[in-house]
């Protein structure tokens, strides 16, 4: 028994000093530097407006592609359910509503990722990895390279990835990796085409009527959208043999 409380503490001590590391190391940029000398008593006041605590909070991103906007959802650690922190007007776009499905067709994707990468010197000014492609991406495609290099970044364009202005991106990479800090190892990023409103839908079920392939994928993505709206909870997620979520 005291060989596991030891080994226990062992562990313990070696996820809180991986954690540290991660933020330190990232605090060593200069452009993350900079991001918290502009915005870290901007994002601390937007968590306490909340009743979070920038050391003690994880958050989950979604982005809608037709209206242009990341929103991020935060909660304490040790609840279940998120709450809207803010939102953010993504300043360029590529592609159409409609999936990813190969490299160089300019779209955004389109389902349940998560953020994988974190880079403080990117092209971009500052830069989150998506986890594009996913299982169900790889399912769905029959192309020989799906592409990859999906970002949240700075700089205001983009071919297929989600960019901010520099001012904001500052933000949300504090937002980002102060919760990989303090646990989170994979923030979830759920994109979506639209809000999936009866006006949205009506609107784009007519105009997409002759892709049922298209059609057939947002019903399952809106099955997610419905649930999140209801629960506020991170997705169980899994991934059928054809590609199609389980929720």
């Amino acid at each position: 028994m005291r060989t596991l409380f030891l080994l226990i503490f062992i562990l313990f001590i070696t996820a809180f000093v991986v954690t540290t590391d991660f933020l330190s190391e990232q605090k060593k940029y200069e452009r993350v530097k900079t991001a918290y000398r502009d915005k870290e008593d901007v994002v601390t006041k937007k968590l306490k407006e909340q009743n979070l605590d920038i050391n003690n909070f994880h958050i989950l991103i979604t982005v809608f592609k037709s209206e242009q906007e990341l929103v991020i959802y935060a909660k304490n650690k040790n609840e279940q359910k998120y709450k809207k922190l803010i939102s953010y007007p993504i300043c360029a776009s590529s592609g159409e509503p409609g999936p990813k499905r190969m490299i160089g067709d300019g779209q955004v994707p389109e389902g349940f990722y998560y953020i994988e990468k974190y880079n403080p010197s990117s092209s971009y000014y500052l830069s989150l990895g998506v986890s594009y492609p996913n299982k169900s991406d790889k399912l769905k495609s029959t192309a020989k390279n799906l592409g990859g290099d999906i970002f949240i970044h700075g700089e205001c364009v983009t071919i297929g990835c989600m960019p901010m202005t520099n001012d904001k991106i500052k933000e949300i990479y504090i937002y980002a990796i102060q919760a990989k800090h303090n646990g989170q190892q994979k923030i979830p990023v759920y994109i979506f085409p639209f809000k999936f409103t009866e006006s949205n839908i009506a609107k784009y079920k007519e105009y997409y009527k002759n892709n049922k392939i298209v059609l057939d994928f947002w019903d399952n993505l809106k099955t997610g959208y419905d649930l999140f709206q209801v629960t506020l909870q991170e997705l169980n997620l899994s991934v059928d043999k054809a590609g199609n979520y389980s929720y």
